[in-house]
């Protein structure tokens, strides 16, 4: 008996040893390997703080940044929604490493580099492991999962925004807008002066979202607003704890927050299987649908090809539920900031629209003829591109250019640095100027792959077009009906909350074209 206790305390003494060993590789010994590793390449960067790394001095930064408010006119954004990147990269150079906790990260504003990582199609830059919260919020559908996963969701989920099918979408789309530009107008004849200030972002993520329900999911945005809501709700916990060490496993505790996300992530899937279970209940007898849900749907029960399970299709349709409305509600929203700084073009547009379109609902056609209407919606993406920075992970050991990256490093690529790049858009590249995507996407810079508003290679956005589409849409229709001024109470402070927002919102004052 004694001998065997002897060895049970050796063989749990053996196992905490190897505990504290792992612990102080992690704390210790890696952070000043890889530091040598990457000095001996010439990479600099701020230095490792031992458990933090370097996100006290980012968490400074930004809060700083948030706190002051630019000239509405100021072109440089990057000091205020990538603070630390502005910072290092002039401490260090472009290309810098930084540590987020214990996780080494490398800045990577090259586009030539950053199409080797987002084009590669054997996995070897792989999403990075995403916060549980961000998990439950966008759902683990198509958008984080990796490897055999993401090929399953991605085949299913093709056709479902083919050309052909998007066609279709466009009177849904613009039945929702015209809902509320209708409410708009009635609004501003209720003044004297016959305009109104709108609350543009807010105002788009609800048309956005409206959108969405529909076409996708065959439902308003009323009976899908539970979901919605909780999404925003939850997003916020999100953005307050993005720069905060994550301990693995804290978010199984009882914390006020946890229970915060608990909730509403019941909320969230009560009211998608609400919609499911509504879609099974009006089954024909060979398909659920051909919208985005129904194609899931169907999936289910084919004997052969890829299938998705229940909980997969609800984690999908989180992810469809926010990715589906959240960009392009933000392109929407600093597209029409950047209009009413420039009533040249604003008034381009409506000429441009008014001549394919005149006062009809535009159809497909009529979209492709509006070149000025792309031009400046490309514009906006570059100059306020929904998604700041994109994340990729190192699976092994790999040879990037001519960097030596070793296994689990992450790789960032920062949109907002490469869209702003004077190297490859030239003196202006912070100035708005549209024509400088009159030859297409390809030719605008001096490096064709410098636009990166929605990724590029294998996991582009699925959406692109969709989003494309509805941007074209629902501008078109306002430039019909309206026109637009800035508000004197708006305060320039784009933020990054997840994806790039107006900090204080955008208020517009609108004013019928017809009365």
């Amino acid at each position: 008996m004694g001998y065997l206790i002897s060895v049970a305390m050796v063989s749990f003494t053996v196992l905490i040893m190897s505990k504290i060993w792992k612990i102080c590789m992690i704390l210790f010994w890696r952070p000043y390997a890889l530091t040598r590793h990457f000095q001996k390449q010439g990479i600099m960067g701020p230095p490792y703080s031992l458990v933090y790394g370097s996100l006290p001095e980012i968490k400074t930064m930004m809060k700083d940044a948030r706190e002051k408010v630019m000239d509405s006119h100021s072109p440089e954004i990057t000091k205020r929604v990538l603070p630390h990147y502005q910072k290092w990269s002039s401490l260090y150079g472009e290309t810098f490493l930084y540590w987020h906790g214990t996780k080494p990260v490398i800045c990577i504003p090259d586009p030539e580099l950053a199409k080797e990582i987002l084009s590669n199609k054997f996995g070897f830059y792989a999403k990075p492991k995403t916060r549980p919260s961000i998990v439950t919020m966008i759902g683990n559908g198509l958008v984080l999962v990796n490897g055999l996963e993401w090929v399953k969701h991605r085949r299913i989920l093709n056709p479902a925004f083919s050309m052909d099918k998007l066609k279709v979408m466009i009177s849904s789309m613009a039945a929702c807008t015209i809902s509320m530009l209708n409410e708009w107008k009635s609004q501003a004849l209720e003044t004297k002066d016959k305009s109104k200030t709108i609350e543009i972002k807010e105002e788009f993520q609800e048309l956005t979202a409206d959108i969405i329900a529909h076409t996708a999911f065959g439902v308003s945005f009323v009976q899908g607003r539970e979901a919605f809501d909780a999404q925003r709700e939850i997003q916020k916990y999100c953005i307050a704890s993005n720069v905060d060490i994550f301990i693995p496993g804290s978010q199984y505790l009882p914390t006020h927050s946890n229970f915060q996300i608990w909730k509403l992530d019941g909320k969230m899937k009560k009211s998608i299987q609400s919609i499911i279970e509504s879609r099974l209940h009006s089954q024909s007898d060979c398909s659920y649908g051909d919208d985005l849900l129904g194609l899931m749907m169907d999936t289910a029960k084919t004997k052969s090809g890829p299938k998705l399970k229940m909980n997969e299709i609800i984690e999908d349709c989180k992810t469809f539920f926010f990715a589906g409305h959240e960009t392009t509600s933000n392109l929407l929203t600093w597209a029409v900031f950047l209009l009413s700084l420039h009533n040249e073009w604003q008034e381009k547009l409506r000429q441009e629209v008014l001549q394919n379109c005149g006062m009809e609902i535009p159809d497909e056609d009529m979209l492709s003829n509006l070149k000025m209407v792309n031009m400046v919606l490309l514009e906006a993406l570059r100059l306020y591109c929904p998604v700041i920075e994109l994340q990729r992970e190192a699976s092994e050991d790999m040879k990037l250019g001519n960097l030596l990256i070793p296994k689990e490093t992450c790789l960032a690529i920062p949109i907002t640095m490469i869209h702003r790049s004077k190297e490859y858009w030239g003196d202006d590249a912070n100035e708005f100027n549209p024509l400088r995507f009159i030859n297409g996407v390809s030719k605008a810079a001096k490096h064709p792959n410098a636009l990166l508003a929605y990724s590029m290679g294998p996991r582009n956005c699925i959406g692109k077009n969709f989003a494309m589409l509805e941007a074209k849409t629902v501008m078109a229709l306002i430039l019909q009906r309206f026109s637009w001024s800035l508000s004197p109470d708006y305060k320039h402070a784009p933020v990054n909350n997840l994806t790039l927002q107006p900090q204080h919102g955008l208020q517009i004052i609108v004013k019928p074209l017809q009365l």
